[in-house]
Protein backbone atom coordinates (compact mmCIF):
# COMPACT_ATOMS: atom_id res chain seq x y z
CA UNK A 1 0.00 0.00 0.00
CA UNK A 2 1.45 3.79 -0.88
CA UNK A 3 2.02 5.90 2.03
CA UNK A 4 -0.98 8.64 2.92
CA UNK A 5 -0.71 11.63 1.35
CA UNK A 6 -0.67 14.48 3.62
CA UNK A 7 -2.67 17.50 2.34
CA UNK A 8 -3.51 21.29 4.61
CA UNK A 9 -7.18 22.53 3.95
CA UNK A 10 -7.73 25.87 5.61
CA UNK A 11 -11.02 27.50 6.72
CA UNK A 12 -11.03 30.78 8.20
CA UNK A 13 -14.97 31.61 9.06
CA UNK A 14 -17.69 32.36 11.99
CA UNK A 15 -19.07 29.05 11.84
CA UNK A 16 -22.71 28.87 12.57
CA UNK A 17 -24.57 26.51 15.13
CA UNK A 18 -27.04 24.32 13.97
CA UNK A 19 -28.52 20.76 16.20
CA UNK A 20 -28.46 17.45 13.88
CA UNK A 21 -28.44 13.23 13.72
CA UNK A 22 -29.08 10.06 11.77
CA UNK A 23 -29.04 5.41 11.60
CA UNK A 24 -28.28 2.08 9.28
CA UNK A 25 -26.95 -1.65 9.35
CA UNK A 26 -24.67 -2.59 6.47
CA UNK A 27 -20.86 -3.25 6.93
CA UNK A 28 -18.36 -0.46 7.16
CA UNK A 29 -18.00 1.32 4.12
CA UNK A 30 -14.58 1.74 2.56
CA UNK A 31 -12.64 4.91 3.07
CA UNK A 32 -12.54 6.97 -0.42
CA UNK A 33 -8.34 6.20 -0.65
CA UNK A 34 -4.99 6.66 1.63
CA UNK A 35 -5.36 10.41 1.63
CA UNK A 36 -5.24 12.29 4.50
CA UNK A 37 -5.67 16.15 5.46
CA UNK A 38 -4.44 18.41 8.05
CA UNK A 39 -7.36 20.83 8.39
CA UNK A 40 -6.66 24.00 10.44
CA UNK A 41 -10.33 25.81 11.61
CA UNK A 42 -9.95 29.31 12.33
CA UNK A 43 -11.54 32.11 13.66
CA UNK A 44 -10.12 35.38 12.51
CA UNK A 45 -10.17 37.88 15.47
CA UNK A 46 -12.32 40.99 15.07
CA UNK A 47 -11.82 42.95 12.05
CA UNK A 48 -8.73 41.00 11.17
CA UNK A 49 -9.57 38.52 8.74
CA UNK A 50 -7.97 40.09 5.77
CA UNK A 51 -4.96 39.87 7.52
CA UNK A 52 -5.02 36.49 9.06
CA UNK A 53 -5.91 35.94 4.89
CA UNK A 54 -2.63 37.44 4.13
CA UNK A 55 -0.31 35.66 6.84
CA UNK A 56 -1.49 32.27 5.96
CA UNK A 57 -0.64 30.96 2.89
CA UNK A 58 -2.65 27.76 1.42
CA UNK A 59 -1.21 24.60 -0.30
CA UNK A 60 0.27 21.40 0.10
CA UNK A 61 1.72 19.90 2.65
CA UNK A 62 5.42 19.97 0.61
CA UNK A 63 4.24 22.98 -0.77
CA UNK A 64 4.28 24.81 2.98
CA UNK A 65 7.47 23.88 3.59
CA UNK A 66 9.06 24.24 0.37
CA UNK A 67 10.93 26.90 -0.21
CA UNK A 68 8.62 29.23 -2.72
CA UNK A 69 5.79 28.69 0.02
CA UNK A 70 8.50 30.03 3.21
CA UNK A 71 9.56 33.03 0.68
CA UNK A 72 5.72 33.45 0.62
CA UNK A 73 5.36 33.37 4.02
CA UNK A 74 8.16 35.88 4.58
CA UNK A 75 6.63 38.24 1.96
CA UNK A 76 3.97 37.98 3.89
CA UNK A 77 5.43 39.37 7.07
CA UNK A 78 7.30 41.93 5.26
CA UNK A 79 3.99 43.16 4.57
CA UNK A 80 3.24 43.61 7.91
CA UNK A 81 6.85 44.61 9.00
CA UNK A 82 7.27 41.12 10.69
CA UNK A 83 10.48 39.25 11.27
CA UNK A 84 10.14 35.52 10.42
CA UNK A 85 10.37 35.21 14.15
CA UNK A 86 7.34 36.21 15.13
CA UNK A 87 5.47 35.01 12.62
CA UNK A 88 3.61 32.49 14.75
CA UNK A 89 3.16 35.43 17.72
CA UNK A 90 1.28 37.36 14.78
CA UNK A 91 -0.48 34.44 13.94
CA UNK A 92 -1.90 34.25 17.21
CA UNK A 93 -2.27 37.90 17.52
CA UNK A 94 -4.97 37.75 14.31
CA UNK A 95 -6.95 34.36 14.84
CA UNK A 96 -8.94 34.54 17.91
CA UNK A 97 -9.78 30.78 17.98
CA UNK A 98 -7.66 27.71 15.88
CA UNK A 99 -7.94 24.01 15.01
CA UNK A 100 -6.33 21.23 13.50
CA UNK A 101 -7.32 18.10 12.72
CA UNK A 102 -6.38 15.33 10.47
CA UNK A 103 -9.15 13.38 8.23
CA UNK A 104 -8.71 10.52 5.26
CA UNK A 105 -10.64 12.39 2.53
CA UNK A 106 -10.89 12.86 -1.44
CA UNK A 107 -7.49 12.14 -3.62
CA UNK A 108 -5.83 15.85 -4.21
CA UNK A 109 -6.72 15.72 -7.11
CA UNK A 110 -10.51 14.95 -6.86
CA UNK A 111 -10.24 17.97 -4.20
CA UNK A 112 -8.53 20.52 -6.90
CA UNK A 113 -10.64 19.68 -9.50
CA UNK A 114 -13.67 20.32 -7.06
CA UNK A 115 -12.75 23.50 -5.55
CA UNK A 116 -11.25 25.06 -9.21
CA UNK A 117 -13.71 27.31 -11.10
CA UNK A 118 -16.35 27.98 -11.78
CA UNK A 119 -16.65 26.95 -7.94
CA UNK A 120 -17.04 30.24 -6.18
CA UNK A 121 -19.27 29.22 -3.19
CA UNK A 122 -18.52 26.16 -0.46
CA UNK A 123 -20.74 24.72 2.26
CA UNK A 124 -19.08 22.60 4.74
CA UNK A 125 -21.03 20.95 7.49
CA UNK A 126 -19.27 19.74 10.57
CA UNK A 127 -20.76 16.60 13.06
CA UNK A 128 -20.52 14.61 15.95
CA UNK A 129 -21.41 11.73 16.49
CA UNK A 130 -23.27 9.89 19.36
CA UNK A 131 -21.34 7.32 20.86
CA UNK A 132 -20.85 4.24 18.19
CA UNK A 133 -22.36 6.11 15.45
CA UNK A 134 -19.10 7.07 13.97
CA UNK A 135 -19.23 4.58 10.60
CA UNK A 136 -23.11 4.90 10.49
CA UNK A 137 -22.74 8.66 10.27
CA UNK A 138 -20.20 8.39 7.50
CA UNK A 139 -22.31 5.86 5.93
CA UNK A 140 -25.47 8.21 5.75
CA UNK A 141 -22.65 11.12 4.42
CA UNK A 142 -22.37 8.38 1.50
CA UNK A 143 -26.09 7.61 1.28
CA UNK A 144 -26.46 11.39 0.95
CA UNK A 145 -24.47 12.04 -1.84
CA UNK A 146 -25.86 8.88 -4.05
CA UNK A 147 -29.04 11.00 -3.43
CA UNK A 148 -27.46 14.25 -4.62
CA UNK A 149 -26.26 12.59 -7.75
CA UNK A 150 -29.72 11.53 -8.61
CA UNK A 151 -30.93 14.20 -8.56
CA UNK A 152 -28.61 16.30 -10.29
CA UNK A 153 -26.70 17.80 -7.45
CA UNK A 154 -22.89 18.38 -7.00
CA UNK A 155 -21.55 15.98 -5.04
CA UNK A 156 -20.06 16.47 -1.32
CA UNK A 157 -16.43 16.17 -0.73
CA UNK A 158 -16.17 13.76 2.68
CA UNK A 159 -13.68 13.77 5.17
CA UNK A 160 -13.59 11.34 8.19
CA UNK A 161 -11.26 12.09 11.18
CA UNK A 162 -8.57 10.19 12.11
CA UNK A 163 -6.71 12.38 15.16
CA UNK A 164 -7.25 15.73 16.64
CA UNK A 165 -10.46 17.61 17.42
CA UNK A 166 -14.25 16.79 18.15
CA UNK A 167 -15.46 16.96 14.48
CA UNK A 168 -15.77 13.19 13.49
CA UNK A 169 -16.95 14.10 9.64
CA UNK A 170 -17.22 17.13 7.54
CA UNK A 171 -18.17 17.71 4.02
CA UNK A 172 -17.77 20.08 1.59
CA UNK A 173 -19.88 20.78 -1.33
CA UNK A 174 -18.83 23.47 -3.66
CA UNK A 175 -21.52 25.75 -6.27
CA UNK A 176 -20.83 28.16 -8.95
CA UNK A 177 -22.80 30.76 -6.60
CA UNK A 178 -25.81 31.27 -4.23
CA UNK A 179 -28.51 30.46 -6.89
CA UNK A 180 -26.13 27.45 -7.68
CA UNK A 181 -26.83 26.14 -3.88
CA UNK A 182 -30.07 27.18 -3.72
CA UNK A 183 -31.33 25.18 -7.06
CA UNK A 184 -32.12 21.66 -5.04
CA UNK A 185 -35.86 23.84 -4.07
CA UNK A 186 -36.28 23.45 -8.01
CA UNK A 187 -36.17 19.51 -8.16
CA UNK A 188 -39.77 17.90 -8.29
CA UNK A 189 -41.09 15.90 -5.08
CA UNK A 190 -41.65 13.16 -7.12
CA UNK A 191 -37.75 12.70 -8.28
CA UNK A 192 -36.63 13.60 -4.84
CA UNK A 193 -38.71 10.87 -3.41
CA UNK A 194 -37.16 8.55 -5.69
CA UNK A 195 -33.76 9.36 -5.44
CA UNK A 196 -34.07 9.06 -1.85
CA UNK A 197 -35.44 5.48 -1.65
CA UNK A 198 -32.80 4.55 -4.10
CA UNK A 199 -30.13 5.77 -2.22
CA UNK A 200 -31.10 3.97 0.81
CA UNK A 201 -33.74 6.40 2.54
CA UNK A 202 -36.91 5.90 3.90
CA UNK A 203 -37.84 8.82 1.85
CA UNK A 204 -37.11 12.17 0.79
CA UNK A 205 -38.73 13.25 3.94
CA UNK A 206 -36.24 11.16 6.13
CA UNK A 207 -32.57 12.17 5.12
CA UNK A 208 -32.46 14.86 8.00
CA UNK A 209 -34.32 13.35 10.99
CA UNK A 210 -32.11 10.29 10.28
CA UNK A 211 -28.80 12.58 10.03
CA UNK A 212 -30.25 13.94 12.97
CA UNK A 213 -30.35 10.17 14.69
CA UNK A 214 -26.63 9.99 14.64
CA UNK A 215 -24.88 12.92 15.97
CA UNK A 216 -24.91 15.17 19.07
CA UNK A 217 -24.27 18.36 17.05
CA UNK A 218 -23.58 19.78 13.92
CA UNK A 219 -22.52 23.37 12.66
CA UNK A 220 -22.34 24.34 8.99
CA UNK A 221 -21.46 27.45 6.75
CA UNK A 222 -21.75 29.27 3.68
CA UNK A 223 -18.89 31.02 1.99
CA UNK A 224 -16.92 32.05 -1.11
CA UNK A 225 -14.20 30.31 -1.52
CA UNK A 226 -10.41 32.59 -1.18
CA UNK A 227 -7.77 32.18 -4.00
CA UNK A 228 -4.40 33.50 -3.63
Amino acid sequence: MNSPRLVPCLFIAAILLIPARSSASEPDPPRQNETIYATVLMRAAPGRLLELIDLQPIGSLEEQYAEPMMRQRALAGSRLDLPDSLYEQKLRELASWREETFYTGPSPEAFQTAVSPPAGYFHVEMFVALAGKHEELYRQRVMENDYLGRIGRPLNLIFYKTLGGPWDCFTLGLYRDLQHFAASADVPADVEEEAAIAAGFESSSMIGPYMRSLINWHQDTIGRIIRQ
